[in-house]
């Protein structure tokens, strides 16, 4: 199978997205040194709406949409993702592989003041973008006031800076890549908060049909982070995950044994279930379903309510 020896890269513009497609296209251009690779920017939708939060304006397909546009219409031939801003099912002309290594998949604490979360006082205003993150503090942390904070990751943190938050939470990978991991004060124990499925972790998106395209991308794929998040995303896949279900699951890879820890609850905090399963990194896909098997088992489903699946 021949590969490309052009390759056009579609990204959002954010600082990170650009970060990723450069990383990309370095790799690239390591394996075809004699390949043209260029970078397609474009701002998304998502990018776009930043007064109210994902859920409320339309998932995470925002974010993607106008990328697979340009697939579509031959102006680029694959996307870079952060992988947890990525819809669990992709349409039916999409496919999709996972590079690595995985960066840090945990959540981050950010503050000027405070060491950790458990230092903050009653009443301190903590922002974060996700009903994931929101929900897991509302049930550990019901003493603080918990506030949307959307943007890109410069724009986030000059809020913190301005003094409208005491603190934020962020994906520790995107400060990691950005070379500002100064700036992490901690990171979040998985008892604090599980991370969003994915995270860390990079998606490359590319036309079904496009042979060509895959050919020259195959030599990217990371088997172990194939594992781990194509667990993590059947996990949430059968529970119809999506922005506005607060779910999370962490998978970790020891030897040919899979272990992921997963949750799912209610925004408020008032009601959270987690469970845990293991087995051979072979079943991964198995094991994902799996847990959130044992979640509806539990009672996830009345949890999800309207949004949950046919069990």
């Amino acid at each position: 199978m021949s590969v490309r020896s052009h390759l056009i890269i579609a990204t959002r513009e954010s600082r990170l997205a650009l970060w990723q497609a450069h990383h990309m296209r370095d790799r690239l251009a390591e394996l075809y040194p004699e390949a043209r690779l260029d970078i397609l920017g474009m701002t998304t939708t998502g990018d776009q709406i930043l007064d109210r939060t994902l859920a409320a304006v339309g998932g995470k397909g925002l974010f993607v949409k106008e990328l697979e546009v340009a697939m579509r219409e031959g102006r680029a031939h694959f996307a870079v993702h952060s992988l947890k801003d990525v819809p669990m099912v992709l349409p039916d002309d999409f496919d999709m592989i996972f590079t690595g290594p995985r960066e840090d998949p945990l959540d981050a604490f950010v503050s000027n003041d405070y060491p950790d979360l458990h230092s903050l006082p009653k009443g301190a205003v903590v922002g974060t973008s996700s009903l994931r993150r929101e929900s897991q503090l509302r049930a550990r942390f019901p003493h603080l006031e918990i506030r949307s904070l959307r943007g890109n990751l410069d724009t986030r943190l000059r809020k913190l800076d301005s003094g409208e938050y005491q603190a934020i939470l962020l994906a520790a990978a995107g400060l990691m890549r950005l070379g500002m991991a100064e700036r992490i004060r901690t990171r979040l124990s998985l008892e604090d908060s599980i991370p969003a499925v994915g995270q860390g972790a990079l998606g490359i998106e590319f036309l079904k049909d496009d042979h060509a395209t895959r050919a020259a991308l195959e030599p990217l794929i990371d088997l172990a982070t194939t594992l781990r998040v194509t667990a993590e995303r059947a996990f949430s896949r059968r529970l119809a995950g999506s922005c506005d279900v607060p779910l999370g699951a962490h998978a970790v890879l020891k030897g040919e044994e899979l272990h992921i820890e997963g949750f799912v609850a209610a925004v408020d905090g008032s009601k959270l279930l987690r469970e845990s399963v293991r087995g051979l990194s072979s079943h991964a896909e198995k094991l994902g379903t799996q847990l959130a098997e044992n979640l509806l088992a539990q009672g996830a489903a009345e949890i999800l309510g309207d949004r949950a699946p046919i069990i």
